[in-house]
């Protein structure tokens, strides 16, 4: 979800007026997902390299997550959405925002209509460095060592590979986003700054996705 701080600077906006827009996006691109029967939805909320923002952003961010989660998570439950959180709950991150994340997980707990995952203090290498700790923790010998092993310790092991991905705001890289589970990922770019993102962006990407052929390495057999 990215291009907040950008569409921001353009309207004369402190940065933080980006992220608070950045919700609205969020949600109707959450609808829209709903409309269509998407059952599984990531987005990248707070990296692992966000801690390097300016301290006064960062505290935002803090507590702009915990209030969209005391606002939305009753509206979500409603849904049918399921709420869960990749990423590293460590010393960094404040423990009232870790209560909220846990009230939210456990409210939603049964939903099965969607699973939306909130990437939060998220990086796609610390998932893998954290997987492979629990390897050393579990005392797995080296040649016990394969995929399937490294996938059962990630976050969320039942998670389903992505089969699309959608960068925002113009760049083209994946900025440490699931660099295990988009392996075989369609990746779709777009110009839209984030706060603009809506149902009809979300609907042309899969529209793009439908467009195309997926041979996973192999070869088309037609």
């Amino acid at each position: 979800m990215d291009g907040n701080g950008r569409w921001a600077q353009r309207r004369g906006l402190a940065r933080t007026e980006g992220h608070a827009a950045g919700e609205t996006a969020l949600f109707d691109a959450v609808e829209g997902a709903l409309d269509i029967g998407v059952r599984w939805l990531t987005v990248y909320a707070f990296s692992t390299e966000n801690w390097k923002r300016p301290a006064d952003e960062v505290r935002y961010l803090m507590r702009f997550n915990e209030s969209l989660l005391m606002r939305r998570r009753d509206e979500l439950n409603a849904k049918g959405v399921r709420i869960r959180f990749a990423g590293r709950r460590d010393w960094r991150v404040p423990k009232r925002v870790l209560r909220r994340m846990v009230e939210s997980a456990d409210l939603t707990a049964r939903n099965r209509r969607m699973t939306l995952t909130m990437a939060f203090n998220y990086g796609g290498r610390a998932e893998i460095v954290d997987a492979v700790r629990a390897l050393v923790a579990d005392g797995v010998p080296a040649d016990h060592v394969d995929e399937r092993a490294i996938a059962k310790r990630l976050y969320w092991p039942d998670m389903p590979s992505p089969d699309l991905v959608i960068r925002t705001s113009g760049e083209y890289r994946i900025s440490n986003f699931l660099l295990w589970e988009i392996a075989y990922s369609e990746l779709v770019f777009t110009d839209v700054l984030w706060p603009d993102f809506r149902r009809e962006d979300l609907f042309e990407a899969v529209r793009e996705f439908q467009r195309r052929e997926r041979r996973y390495g192999g070869v088309d057999k037609a």
